[in-house]
């Protein structure tokens, strides 16, 4: 099961962690509720098993296992659960063919979801469809546009569209490269053609300098404030030019929450408002692991917008990842017994009658 031009950089490591797991595997109590199989990359893998985190894992009874991409992933486990980040065709293929024929095993998240963020024209349509009228806010979409190719066409493609400058520029696959969360803000339209497509143009929305980081565990969710681009005067963009690299704003490591911020910017959005629109988010794409990118639009208190959403985001800089992930992962040994005794209580049922 070796996956071209993956495994060259971190295989060393990769052996002496599947040994490992081979050991847990033999010594780990028969109390033991689940077998976790995981395949990340190297910098997800440093990012989310803290040492903290696989110690809670393992007292509440959840064995982490690597999975050894080098084997056929029928010949390991038995796992109740694969946890997976990795790109390409081939592990795709790999993994629904295992669901195919291990349909008891979850999985999260099937691949087929996660392609549908992979590309930032389709994240954001689910959103676009979404009614809150009754949920103390609004939530939409910045208005945006698609460059396939020729940046040359760019200006004038603006122009038909009707964007009003400033636009921020993101490339519009994300292939977990660094380049595709690179984020560019454009003050005029004519220096649009420095970019370079396929990319994504959307209008930029001022929101006080502050992002809400929507982090969805299953059912849980969590929102941490983030420093974000600061707001834009209505005449700056005629007096600056150009195209402006920003480094990748919602993953920086400051935090926003403890900083002497304007109430009116830093209030969170409501709750009701946050479960829906998780709920809505979680049916509609298919996925349990994910985080949604939010602003609100300075000078209101219930206009939202969505700008990103990330599959399996950076959950190591969510306050209390820990407790909040094993207890997701636990809720399937609940579900599962739930459902056989479910499934028993029928049989007797249907015995007795």
């Amino acid at each position: 099961m070796r996956l071209n031009g993956e495994i060259s950089d971190w295989e060393e490591e990769e052996e002496e962690e599947n040994r490992e797991s081979e050991n847990n595997m033999q010594a780990f109590p028969q109390q033991q509720k689940l077998v976790v199989g995981y395949a990340l990359t190297l910098k997800k893998k440093k990012s989310f098993l803290q040492p903290k985190f696989e110690r809670l894992a393992r007292n509440k009874g959840i064995l982490l296992v690597a999975i050894d991409l080098n084997r056929p992933l029928s010949d390991q486990g038995p796992f109740d659960i694969i946890l997976h980040k990795l790109l390409g065709k081939e592990w795709c293929e790999i993994i629904e063919d295992y669901k195919k024929e291990h349909p008891e095993v979850t999985v999260l998240d099937p691949p087929d979801a996660i392609r549908h963020l992979h590309n930032r024209q389709s994240m954001l349509q689910d959103v676009a469809d979404l009614n809150f009228s009754d949920c103390h806010g609004k939530v939409g979409v910045p208005r945006q546009m698609v460059i396939a190719n020729n940046p040359l066409s760019i200006p004038d493609e603006v122009t038909k569209a009707g964007l009003r400058m400033p636009l921020v520029a993101k490339p519009l696959v994300v292939d977990g490269s660094t380049k595709s969360h690179e984020l560019f803000l454009a003050y005029d339209q004519f220096s649009l053609s420095e970019l370079e497509p396929p990319l994504v143009l959307q209008e930029f929305v001022n929101h006080g300098g502050v992002l809400f980081k929507i982090y969805i565990v299953g059912d849980a969710i969590k929102v941490v404030r983030r420093f974000s681009l600061p707001n834009i005067s209505k005449c700056e963009p005629a007096k600056v030019a150009g195209v402006y690299r920003f480094p990748r704003v919602s993953s920086a490591a400051a935090s926003a929450d403890d900083a002497d911020l304007d109430p009116d910017v830093a209030e969170l959005p409501p709750r009701p408002l946050l479960e829906k629109l998780a709920r809505e988010l979680r049916c509609r794409l298919g996925l349990r692991l994910f985080n949604i990118d939010m602003i609100r639009e300075y000078g209101t208190r219930d206009v939202f917008y969505v700008i990103d959403i990330n599959y399996f985001p950076g959950y190591g800089k969510m306050p209390d990842y820990e407790n909040i992930f094993t207890d997701f992962l636990l809720s399937f040994v609940q579900s599962k017994c739930k459902k056989k005794c479910t499934t028993q209580l029928v049989e007797l049922n249907i015995h007795c009658a």
